[in-house]
């Protein structure tokens, strides 16, 4: 059996490691849009993180999620719900429980990766969150997630924005 490898590869133009990341960061940003929904059930349904898990895995089809990432978020949220209220608290201009239910959800996420997850840059918990309200949230519900997020990061990331 031959081997053949794609012209880039043997130009040396190909590294594995970016690959590899980039394919990481893929299945992270799948694994994101899994938890907006479970997490979006769980507020609403009170339905215990675990049982939402079992759930999305056999009624969904999960192709190329981090799976490890997603179960993370999805137990890891309502776990420190209070401490991520607390910080939320403080850069909002209203009760999180008035903000948009998937806006609310978002921030929840964000605000858990800058917080909890320091192997994440705060640009790519921010923006990640801005994708995902673009995705499932209102029409300008970004910017308000955005200026959050931003706040948030500055509060709690300090050094890094330095």
């Amino acid at each position: 059996m031959t081997c053949v490898l794609p012209l880039r590869w043997l130009q040396g133009k190909c590294d594995t490691k970016k690959t590899m990341d980039a394919s990481l960061a893929r299945a992270r940003v799948r694994a994101r849009r899994c938890a907006v929904q479970a997490l979006y059930q769980w507020q609403f349904v009170n339905q215990e993180p675990g049982e939402i898990l079992k759930e999305f895995v056999a009624d969904r089809e999960l192709i190329k999620v981090d799976m490890e990432y997603f179960e993370l978020l999805l137990r890891a949220v309502p776990e420190h719900i209070e401490e991520l209220q607390e910080d939320l608290a403080g850069v909002l201009d209203r009760p999180l429980e008035q903000v948009d239910p998937v806006e609310r959800t978002v921030l929840l996420i964000g605000a858990y990766e800058l917080r909890f997850q320091p192997d994440v840059p705060w640009r790519v918990a921010v923006n990640e969150s801005v994708e995902l309200v673009k995705m499932f949230g209102a029409e300008q519900g970004f910017r308000y997630v955005n200026a959050a997020l931003d706040r948030l990061a500055k509060s709690l990331r300090p050094e890094a924005l330095a």
